[in-house]
């Protein structure tokens, strides 16, 4: 057994094991059958950005009703600026695709043009803030139904596990079958919107304000101008709609061939579905004259001046209430792929580079939904506990993005160069305020928890890193190796007993070994002094062609004597190969391996523990039929 501490190597490969030729077309369509098209990559991630319509302008309207309804009036402009550094981040990841095919998105970037430091810290944020995006929209779409239902309030925390649990469960069947299972209520959802946009730009006033009746307006008062910092931090809050944007960019090796120009072509998809959506809900706003009341959401009020308080009011109500749940799965296409990455550069553990057969990283599925699980927990499932810690990483991630591709121009000059890096100049720019001007209006209401894990989360790579080079350097990775030789082979093999289990064990070691010792531990007690003799008697009188030794021990433990008597091997004989065969049964049923009393266990445990001898366990399977 060996453990890959780096990328895999050719060198040194035995004869006969060589990696299999490419067979072309079935190998491909194999593969291909557990990879996302680009309309399956809409579904499968794009639900965070879609569904953050649903707060994204009411984040813009909360923060301008401040200035009353003069301030409302910067709606559409603020809307517009987003809207803007949304075509900049499309643009700008549609360029990482190309130049990064193997994703990783900022990580990747960063990792290229800004030194492998800078990277951690882009991993961090990206790690971050696909987890929180995880909780706040289970959360939020836990909310909207508890809502409609006040009865279910109570076991919200109950509901949002339940939601994780699906959502997880449908995501370990591999990233395809999540896309097919999401890819109806993306469609609802986008379809209701665009039809309540369309509607509502026909109307000459709202069709009808019932959800807002009787509820108390949060509209300030007596305002005549507003502020740079209040427009500021508008941007700042509405730019909450771009969480998302990047996740098509960390996941392109979930798309089939060709995987770049797919994952492009989700990319503007998402972007321009979601910039309309924007456009038109601000457009909206002012063509309505709407007002944030308490209680009732920016959506819901549109949707009920569009359509009227009816079945479709309902269906959008609905359909968001499912997608803001769902939005959760866009994490969950790429999270395990940015871990993964990690994994291959040695700053996770290797076990999440993994790939199950449906290409699903679920190492990384399954960790993401602990994580996840233990936030919901801690919240009690209340967004407002998480959103405060929402949208700062993804904007640090998105300015190291930015900043990483304006190397990449100035390094590559293709044609056209300028023009790029100053685009991804500007995005960095306008992303950078952004993280700053969020970080510090939500510090005091649990932004410091993000200051503080980040830098956390960098030194746990770092570490990890550490750690895998000193193993590298021990092994000599990347060093041609001595030539193998054959040393002398001495095999210990516990007993206890004679049986058909013995002599298989006793026949495999003969068959590895140029030297086979069985070994007993033997009690003084009156009873097990009996037992040991009748041992000593059948060994004799079967001659296995094998010394038995006897081991003393006063207090009945098997694995101290035999580490011990291991020690005392590898010290008699320095230039041998001590091996110990730990010869074991294994039942048929399940409930019948209860019943083993684990001695090999305790026996490979003690042996690792205290000497560097080879442990082999040979496993004596014992079918039904035998019974």
């Amino acid at each position: 057994m060996s453990i890959d501490m780096g990328k895999p190597s050719t060198a040194g490969r035995a004869p006969g094991t060589e990696e299999p030729p490419d067979t072309g077309v079935r190998t491909s369509a194999a593969g291909d059958r557990h990879r996302l098209t680009a309309l399956q990559g809409l579904a499968a991630l794009s639900l965070d950005a879609m569904a953050s319509v649903a707060y994204g302008p009411e984040s813009i309207v909360l923060v301008l009703a401040a200035a009353g309804a003069y301030g409302m009036g910067f709606t559409l402009p603020v809307t517009l600026a987003i809207a803007v550094l949304l075509a900049v981040l499309v643009a700008s990841y549609r360029q990482v695709i190309a130049a990064f095919p193997d994703g990783g998105g900022s990580y990747a970037v960063a990792k290229r043009h800004l030194g492998r430091r800078t990277s951690l810290v882009a991993a961090a944020s990206l790690i971050l803030d696909y987890v929180l995006n995880v909780a706040v929209s289970v959360t939020a779409g836990v909310a909207a139904l508890t809502s409609a239902f006040p009865e279910l309030y109570g076991e919200r925390v109950w509901i949002c596990l339940g939601v994780l649990v699906l959502v997880t469960a449908v995501n370990l069947r591999g990233v395809v079958e999540s896309a097919k299972a999401f890819l109806v209520p993306t469609a609802v959802f986008v379809g209701s919107i665009l039809a309540m946009v369309v509607v509502g730009l026909f109307r000459d006033g709202p069709v009808s304000t019932a959800s807002a009746a009787g509820r108390a307006s949060a509209l300030g008062e007596g305002a005549t101008a507003v502020g740079a910092l209040l427009l500021l931090k508008a941007f700042a809050a509405g730019c909450s709609a771009l969480t998302g944007v990047e996740a098509v960019a960390n996941a392109v090796p979930s798309f089939r061939a060709p995987a770049a120009r797919r994952a492009q072509r989700t990319e503007v998809a998402l972007g321009a579905l979601l910039g309309v959506m924007l456009i038109g809900l601000s457009v909206l706003i002012g063509r309505f004259h709407l007002q944030p009341v308490e209680g009732v959401t920016v959506l819901a009020q549109l949707a009920d001046a569009s359509f009227g308080h009816n079945a479709a009011f309902y269906v959008v109500q609905f359909a968001t209430m499912v997608l803001l749940a769902l939005a959760a799965n866009t994490s969950f296409g790429g999270l395990p792929v940015l871990m993964s990455l990690l994994a291959r550069d040695n700053h996770l553990p290797h076990v999440f580079a993994l790939k199950a057969d449906r290409q699903v990283h679920r190492h990384g599925v399954v960790w993401l939904a602990l994580v996840s699980a233990l936030l919901l927990v801690f919240s009690g499932g209340d967004t407002n506990t998480l959103v405060p810690l929402f949208a700062i990483g993804v904007f640090i991630g998105f300015t190291i993005c930015q900043v990483g591709m304006v190397r990449h121009w100035y390094g590559e000059r293709p044609r056209g160069w300028r023009a790029k890096a100053v685009l991804n100049g500007f995005g960095a720019l306008l992303t950078g305020v952004s993280a700053v001007v969020v970080t510090a209006t939500k510090f005091t209401e649990g932004a410091w928890l993000i200051v503080v894990a980040m830098p956390l989360l960098v030194l746990g790579f770092e570490k990890i890193h550490r750690a895998y080079s000193e193993i590298g350097e021990r092994l000599e990775l990347g060093r041609i190796p001595q030539p193998p030789q054959r040393s002398r082979s001495v095999v210990v093999v516990p007993v206890s007993g004679l049986s058909r289990l013995t002599s298989q064990a006793l026949t495999a070691a003969r068959s590895l070994g140029d030297e086979v010792l069985a070994v007993t531990v033997t009690h003084p007690a009156p009873e097990d002094r009996q037992v040991a003799e009748a041992l000593r008697r059948d060994w004799e009188l079967w001659k296995p062609g094998v010394e038995l030794i006897e081991l003393s021990s006063e207090t009945r433990s098997l694995g101290r004597p035999l580490s011990a008597y291991v020690r005392k091997l590898a010290q008699a004989y320095p230039e041998a190969q001590v091996t110990v065969l730990i010869p074991e049964t294994e039942p048929a049923r399940l409930w019948q391996r209860l019943l083993q009393n684990q001695r090999g266990s305790v026996v490979a445990h003690a042996v690792r523990r205290d000497t560097d001898a080879v442990i082999c366990r040979l496993r004596f399977r014992i079918t039904a039929d035998a019974g």
